[in-house]
């Protein structure tokens, strides 16, 4: 099993830089060892112009077998032979890929203390892989490693039998890679896609396998047109790490795509804010005994009386965090078909342990879908139901993009009501807790006063076809307004061109009288 990496380089910056780069030095022949036999590093050539490292990895086929104890590939009890006459100890694979990480491992992660500038930049370099084994052909490989900045791939299919010409070809090809890359890159490159390639490993594939793809991955797999056949192989197709995997790396590229880190957007799961749970104060729960009711189930009340009176069947919870109103509709038999979506993976995965979706019944399950989406962008999936509810969604999005998920949400999706639900911040004044100045939880972007809401909701009618009527939620303070403000818009059929002022709107002045209404 074979490879070489190759350099160029000028007498300012040496070829023979690739040594401190792979941390190997050009005048020694070194031998380390495996799990599964020695990984040999020498250099065939090392000169000021060019340059060129080699990985020669002896498997040692009977230790393969013994540590795989006849399982996997070649393992067959019925094929005893096969375990210590295969192509494992000559065609790239997994194990070629362990010996990378393992002899390069700090050329992987691109550190070089001695030479720093020089692993951040891209180098020249021609990459030489002698037995690839291919399944999928010379085909797959260029689309594998085609979008990742090479030059050139060369794809070249080796014989069967050179003698035999009419036997065709092998599964096995030739691989040469030409660019500028960083060493780094093209290493995690070769480290993922080797195994991808031979659609086969070695070893177990553990839950562990998912943070090693997503390194390795990291700058370049996220974006990858072949992304989840890439994913799927790596993992050895086991659905929940697939799965894992592929949600992270959607989290990823929304991340990379808005220019912001993806803790910014995958935080659903926090502490709630302050006024989520807190009782609304009235004199009237001042004076009884009872439990007062927070306003988190007072909006909750006021979505759900909106979506019945709009006569809803299928609902978006449009940002549906950890599951509450997702769990609230469930309860509900008009609502036949329940949609929950968050670009958040964690709170996707605390919404479906809170609604228990593993041990539901098969009706039950049928009328509920958790799915990872941005509501920034336009997505096919969320066309075709009756109602949306953003519920304390468009505060956590900056300005900037709240045109976005407008036109994806009112446009493009068009339910036929829209709940949208948001904090009022005149009511601020009203939390004791809460700091002069402060919003009420960390990563909203914005809060709005009610005018700023109506004018906001008003144009959004407008340009795309929908009445809008507002209703308070909470207790409506005659100075501040309510702690929640809430707008709900029905489609008129048509877009309108007209003026915000000649949109229909409704005001209301306690959820007890939209009800009654």
């Amino acid at each position: 099993m074979f490879l070489t990496i190759s350099t160029t380089g000028t007498p300012e910056r040496p070829a023979t830089d690739l040594g401190f780069l792979l941390h190997k030095h050009p005048d020694k022949a070194q031998a380390f060892s495996t799990s599964h036999g020695v990984a040999h590093v020498l250099y065939p050539e090392a000169s000021v112009e060019r340059c060129t490292a080699a990985l020669l990895l002896e498997i040692d086929p009977v230790a393969l077998v013994r540590r795989g104890k006849g399982k996997g590939r070649g393992g067959a009890p019925d094929a005893a032979l096969a375990q210590y006459v295969n192509d494992r100890p000559y065609a790239a694979s997994s194990l070629l890929a362990v010996a990378l990480s393992t002899v390069f491992k700090s050329a992987l992660r691109g550190v070089c203390k001695a030479l720093p500038e020089r692993a951040a930049e891209p180098l020249p370099l021609r990459i030489e892989v002698p037995a690839v084994p291919a399944r999928g052909g010379a085909e797959l490989v260029g689309s594998l490693f085609g979008p990742l900045g090479w030059t050139t791939v060369d794809v070249r299919p080796v014989a069967l039998d050179e003698a035999f010409p009419a036997w065709g070809e092998s599964r096995y090809v030739q691989l040469v890679l030409e660019g500028e890359l960083r060493l780094a890159d093209a290493l995690r490159q070769l480290y993922v896609l080797l195994p991808v390639l031979d659609d086969a490993k070695h070893y177990w594939v553990a839950p562990d396998e998912v943070e090693k793809l997503l390194r390795a991955g990291e700058g370049w797999l996220a974006d990858h047109p072949e992304r989840q056949l890439i994913t799927s192989r790596y993992l050895s197709r086991r659905w929940g790490l697939t799965k894992e995997a592929t949600n992270r790396l959607e989290l990823v590229r929304l991340a990379e795509a808005d220019d912001i880190d993806v803790e910014a957007i995958d935080n659903a799961v926090d502490n709630p804010a302050p006024e989520a749970d807190a009782p609304a104060e009235t004199a009237e729960t001042a004076a009884t005994a009872e439990k007062p009711v927070s306003l988190a189930e007072q909006r909750r009340d006021a979505i759900l009386t909106a979506l019945r009176d709009a006569g809803a069947a299928s609902v978006l919870d449009l940002g549906c965090g950890q599951g509450q109103l997702v769990q609230a509709l469930l309860k509900d038999v008009r609502f036949t078909k329940v949609v929950g979506v968050d670009v958040s993976v964690r709170a996707l995965t605390v919404a479906a342990r809170r609604l228990k979706v593993e041990r539901m019944s098969e009706r039950q399950a049928e009328r509920v879908t958790l799915m990872q989406s941005s509501l920034t962008y336009t997505d096919k999936r969320l066309k075709g139901h009756d109602a949306a509810v953003l519920s304390e969604v468009i505060e956590h999005v900056d300005l900037p993009r709240l045109p976005a998920l407008e036109y994806a949400v009112f446009g493009t999706a068009r339910p036929a009501t829209v709940v949208v639900t948001t904090p009022n911040v005149e009511y601020n004044v009203r939390w004791e807790t809460l700091p002069a100045g402060h919003v009420r939880h960390r990563d909203h972007r914005f809060e709005w006063t009610r005018a700023e809401f109506r004018a906001w909701a008003e144009k959004v009618a407008l340009r795309h076809g929908y009445a809008v009527r507002y209703v308070p939620v909470g207790p409506d303070d005659p100075e501040v307004g309510p702690p929640t403000q809430m707008a709900v818009f029905t489609v008129t059929g048509t877009k309108k061109t007209t003026r915000p002022a000649e949109t229909a709107t409704t005001t209301t002045t306690t959820v007890k009288e939209e009800k009654a209404a």
